[in-house]
């Protein structure tokens, strides 16, 4: 019994971590706020500051609001950015799918010398501490903090067949990245269904 408590604690100390990753992910951008994307009155400064203050992630959407035909938006590499070069555009992904640095401007006219462009910087993990480096099996470890992996170490010390409960342990974690890839709309609904399964397969492990 006091086996079964323990797991059914490490469930819920997994269901809380997914849970801030699902309140951390897909964060929407609506770039420049209510100025929109268009040509800044005070040139480049106005996206660099409206960046400065916000946090990209992996998974986050950046909304560029124009007017059709006034204005466009491509990703070019750094190079092209700095020199508003247009002859290498790369195909605009508003969703942010790589860490890492990312330029956008507008190719018509002279916008981009202009100063509508704009330079971000992705993180793969929430804040700037850098991701942890557990060997436990769980996909989202760079998302979660250790707290994670440790639980069936630590959290149940009197076990003394530690084989069934580490054997039981990775199908409940590895049910993750489906979580983590949810929809916009259903996530909380994926996580809930989720979240029972893997109360039942402990249940049924100890019955």
């Amino acid at each position: 019994m006091a086996r079964f408590m323990c797991m059914v604690g490490v469930m819920i100390v997994v269901a809380a971590t997914l849970m801030v990753n699902f309140a951390a992910a897909q964060t929407v951008h609506v770039v420049g706020d209510s100025l929109g994307w268009t040509v800044p009155p005070n040139g480049a400064a106005a996206y660099t500051s409206w960046a400065s203050n916000k946090q990209f992630m992996v998974g986050d959407i950046l909304v560029f609001n124009f007017a059709t035909n006034e204005h466009d938006v491509v990703e070019l590499s750094k190079e092209s950015f700095d020199a508003c070069n247009y002859s290498n555009p790369i195909e605009t992904n508003i969703t942010l799918a790589t860490a890492g640095n990312h330029y956008y401007v507008c190719t018509i006219g002279s916008h981009c010398t202009s100063g509508q462009k704009l330079a971000i910087s992705v993180s793969a993990t929430p804040g700037a501490s850098p991701p942890s480096s557990s060997t436990a099996p769980p996909p989202p470890s760079t998302n979660t903090p250790p707290s994670t992996p440790s639980p069936t170490a630590e959290v149940c010390p009197p076990t003394t067949t530690p084989s069934p409960n580490m054997n039981n342990t990775p199908p409940t974690i590895a049910t993750s990245p489906s979580i983590t890839k949810g929809g916009d709309s259903s996530s909380s609904t994926v996580f809930a269904s989720v979240f029972v399964s893997l109360v039942s397969l402990v249940i049924s492990f100890f019955l």
